[in-house]
């Protein structure tokens, strides 16, 4: 583990020196990225301006759960983008040989080897909105529920990754699943939004077969009050567990499917 922290440390020191080198894309790149989040917001309260409430739900619940969906999706953004890479080009040309030739973890490297400060925007939008939200909703703030968000944003993240690396682990069979993965990460938009105002299907889709609920949902209606704490936290911990697992042996088959491609 310790070696595998220090080699993160030196992938990380090398990504910096190239943002350093072009700070002014990464910066007008972050500040990009937050105006569009900030776009979802306006949505909300275009909503809330012709409607006192969302099926049951008031403006500020609303913006709970949305800021809450934007932390772990944030953070998966930081940490795992190179996964997108991997659904694209890496395998299409070719290029997923060097990490299969040196000596660590091919997933490992694969994800240490690119850091995307993009997904600050998120994780800023995303805290800013669940200050604010509950301020307004009069939320208690204590060390245990403090622990709890923590707990429940860590294990949320998870998820998304997850999901991401079944996805992308496909483009071992079809070399190409960058639209598949697309497809698929765009569901994670419903969950920045209560469930209860989409049809049993959708809600059955995305709780039980690719399960964004609880990745802002359930976790957030747990702080809010609307449902208790094994549908919220515990189903949270326990999901995250079983998807990470799948998706990792899905991960593994594809490695014994992987054919390198020369151009």
């Amino acid at each position: 583990m310790r070696r595998y922290s220090k080699l993160y440390l030196q992938f990380l020191k090398q990504y910096i020196k190239v943002l350093i080198e072009y700070r002014a894309d990464f910066i007008f790149g972050l500040v990009g990225f937050i105006l569009v989040q900030f776009s979802g917001v306006v949505f909300i309260q275009l909503i809330f301006r012709s409607i006192p409430a969302l099926s049951g739900w008031t403006f500020h619940e609303v913006l709970f759960i949305y800021g809450f969906a934007q932390i772990p999706r944030g953070i998966d953004h930081v940490f795992t983008d190179n996964l997108w890479i991997l659904s694209g080009r890496i395998l299409l040309e070719g290029g997923f040989d060097k990490y299969l030739l040196r000596p660590i973890n091919p997933l490992f490297h694969l994800l240490s080897e690119r850091f995307q400060p993009d997904g600050f925007g998120e994780i800023i939008i995303g805290s800013i909105l669940v200050g604010y939200s509950g301020v307004h909703l009069g939320m208690d703030i204590t060390l245990e529920k403090g622990i709890l968000f923590l707990t429940a944003v860590f294990f949320a993240t998870i998820i998304y990754t997850a999901i991401k690396l079944a996805v992308s682990s496909i483009s071992f069979w079809i070399k190409f699943a960058q639209s598949y993965l697309y497809m698929t990460y765009q569901m994670s938009t419903f969950t920045k939004y209560p469930m209860t105002i989409y049809p049993k299907v959708i809600r059955g889709l995305l709780t039980f077969v690719i399960p964004f609920a609880f990745t802002g949902y359930y976790p957030g209606a747990y702080f809010l009050g609307k449902v208790g704490f094994m549908q919220g936290i515990g189903m949270t911990i326990l999901v995250s567990i079983l998807s990470i697992l799948a998706a990792y042996q899905i991960w593994l088959k594809g490695l014994t499917k992987y054919e390198s491609s020369g151009s």
